[in-house]
């Protein structure tokens, strides 16, 4: 079911997930161990994240040195389609811009409609953590609006090959990401809007948000996008903090602010288990106050926490 159905036929706010796929190496039993403590709160759908490769350079024997490629992260397709028969949950696979040709999304997104996984959240996705800007593949998307047109076209048959008469029509419903406070490469908020609204123009379904942490930045992004006639769902993303580290951490990495009463509550604890209290009571308020708000849907990032999400969950629910 599109996650868009889900919405229009709840009674009330859903729960959702997002997870990140195993490393390497690791079977998807790991995925399971993570899930099943959650499962109990009946998420409407679950997303998977996707990591793009990472270059290293490795010394040869002769002195110089080769830039390998080495992904440390196995691809959505596959989890997905394993969590949706393990559990008979929707699952929601993340592609990217970065890393990949036009013909290779092509491909996956066939994939994914052989399997019956018919959402998918489309995202520009980051730089390699070694380069300083976006640089799309030869054959590639620069930007998630080229990659949300690309879906649409398959959505109406229309495929890549030219000469391809009569392509099955696909049936994603296509997700895409909002920032209440703003995307760091844009500017402004204003500008950062502009491009969200042509993401929508161009045919997105909805909208999930990056973390926040005042749920006041969230009201207002709705606001301000409803003024700009974005009128799909925005559902919001929410992480507890668990850890000291992550007060300069997450505003380093996501670009996001700590509010000064969270951060000082959190430097009074003397361990991270007292930052993970606070942190799951953090989250548990905010999300009774998005739920009195009247948002569609609850997602939130596990990140390799799901006990902290299942503590703040039991007091919610």
């Amino acid at each position: 079911m599109h996650v868009t159905e889900h919405i229009r036929k709840a009674q009330k706010t859903l729960i959702s997930f997002e997870i990140l796929p195993p490393l390497k190496g690791k079977s998807i039993e790991s995925i399971y161990q993570h899930l099943d403590p959650l499962m109990e709160f009946k998420p409407a759908y679950i997303n998977v994240t996707y990591h793009r490769s990472e270059f290293m350079f490795k010394k040869k024997p002769d002195g110089s040195f080769e830039k390998v490629e080495i992904r440390k992260r196995p691809g959505t397709v596959g989890i997905c389609a394993a969590i949706m028969n393990h559990y008979k949950v929707d699952a929601v696979p993340h592609l990217i811009c970065g890393g990949f040709t036009k013909e290779e999304t092509e491909n996956a997104l066939i994939d994914l409609n052989f399997l019956g996984i018919d959402n998918v959240l489309l995202l520009r996705g980051d730089p390699p953590k070694n380069e300083a800007y976006f640089e799309p593949e030869p054959g590639g998307h620069r930007y998630a609006v080229e990659l949300i047109e690309q879906v649409v076209n398959m959505n109406h048959g229309i495929y890549l090959e030219e000469d391809l008469i009569d392509g099955v029509k696909t049936n994603f419903c296509i997700g895409v990401a909002g920032y209440p406070e703003k995307h760091y490469e844009a500017p402004n908020l204003e500008t950062d809007l502009y491009y969200l609204k042509q993401k929508i123009d161009k045919g997105a379904n909805y909208v999930v948000t990056q973390m926040f942490f005042d749920n006041q930045k969230y009201y207002d992004f709705v606001k301000l996008c409803r003024e700009k006639g974005i009128d799909v769902p925005i559902i919001p993303g929410l992480k507890p903090i668990t850890s000291r580290k992550q007060l300069s951490m997450l505003p380093r990495v996501f670009h996001v602010d700590i509010p000064t009463e969270l951060c000082t509550e959190i430097m009074k604890c003397k361990n991270d288990k007292e930052v993970e209290e606070v942190g799951k009571e953090w989250l548990v308020q905010q999300s009774r106050e998005l739920i009195k708000f009247g948002v569609p849907v609850l997602h939130y990032y596990t990140l390799g926490k799901p006990e902290v999400i299942k503590k703040a969950l039991a007091e919610i629910l």
